[in-house]
């Protein structure tokens, strides 16, 4: 089969969009804070990928929106995952662990992909789905009427995924629609979306995000630090290490990473300036120093990070950490 050309698909998608879906947040976070969107709809038909505002914010076929949360801390406390518009509920499962991928054993490799999860009917062939939910917090069951806005369940770590977050898809007569809208006119503008206004007001494209900032007494693995349970509040005397860590979305080739670590008394310990040499989805890296023979300084330690793209801040945070005796 011929794969379809761009006026096709172009012509497809404003089919598609005839009888429109409206949407509400599919997720009660404040986006850009505390929650981000990761991935987006791929746009691009070869094996590569490209999100709607013609960003790295995807992956290869993704056909969904992932909203993510920054740590596995706020999955344990509770994120509500809702109803982005009124229909009735096709289908649940609530059965799989909240298990990341790396965290399996190599006999439970293959999870169900999509983990605990909800489809919702809405209609003249329109229908969501909201994947990777927690185990045992589905609020609904098939046949159910919902309402926009109504509770589903929670963000959770269920399927094939390395981190806290639901991944929410539309569909028309089966078909994957992207909700920021299939019609592109040009990176990021679009004809029409299906968002609410008040969801639009909140879904600024954000293609860089500092998702955790923090000091740890020793390098920690990825899955520590994505638990948030190990990243200090103040520094014991001791602690064998000073371990600045950070975990950014949105990294691209050539952007300027600088990371440093500056004593109580203002002298820098430690700084790392360098280019990157590859776009990344998610990077995690980390900065440290090993205690000397004496004790640890009385004051405040800070980790400093900063993002330059072509000669502009895109990301930049100082975090500091007291000694405690």
């Amino acid at each position: 089969m011929k794969p379809l050309s761009f006026l096709a698909l172009y012509l497809f998608g404003q089919s598609l969009l005839a009888a429109d879906l409206q949407l509400d947040l599919p997720i009660r976070c404040t986006l850009g804070r505390d929650c981000f969107i990761q991935n987006y709809y791929d746009h691009d038909a070869s094996a590569g990928w490209q999100d709607y505002a013609c960003g790295p914010l995807a992956y290869d076929k993704h056909t969904g929106t992932d909203f993510r949360l920054k740590h596995k801390q706020q999955m344990q406390a509770g994120v509500a995952v809702l109803a982005a518009a009124s229909g009735t509920v096709q289908a649940v499962r609530d059965s799989e662990p909240d298990i990341s991928i790396r965290d399996r054993p190599l006999s439970a490799k293959n999870p169900k992909e999509a983990g605990n999860g909800v489809r919702i009917a809405h209609g003249d062939g329109w229908e969501t789905q909201y994947s990777h939910l927690r185990q045992g917090s589905i609020e609904v069951r098939p046949g159910q009427r919902v309402q926009a806005g109504d509770v589903l369940g929670q963000v959770g770590l269920s399927g094939k995924t390395e981190f806290p977050h639901v991944d929410f898809t539309v569909r028309k007569n089966g078909q994957a629609v992207d909700p920021f809208g299939p019609e592109r006119t040009a990176c990021g503008k679009t004809e029409k979306t299906l968002w609410s206004d008040a969801a639009r007001s909140q879904l600024a494209y954000q293609p860089t995000a500092i998702l955790i900032a923090g000091f740890a007494d020793r390098a920690l693995p990825v899955p520590e630090l994505q638990s948030g349970e190990a990243l200090l509040s103040a520094l014991p005397d001791s602690a064998p290490a000073l371990v600045f860590h950070i975990e950014i979305m949105g990294v691209r080739q050539g952007d300027v990473e600088t990371m440093r670590i500056t004593a109580p008394d203002g002298k820098v310990m430690v700084e790392r300036s360098a280019p990157m040499e590859k776009n990344q989805a998610v990077r995690q890296t980390y900065l440290g120093k090993r205690k000397s023979a004496s004790n640890w300084s009385t004051g405040y330690y800070l980790g400093y990070y900063s993002l330059q793209r072509s000669g502009k801040m895109i990301a930049e945070t100082t975090i500091k950490l007291p000694v405690s005796r």
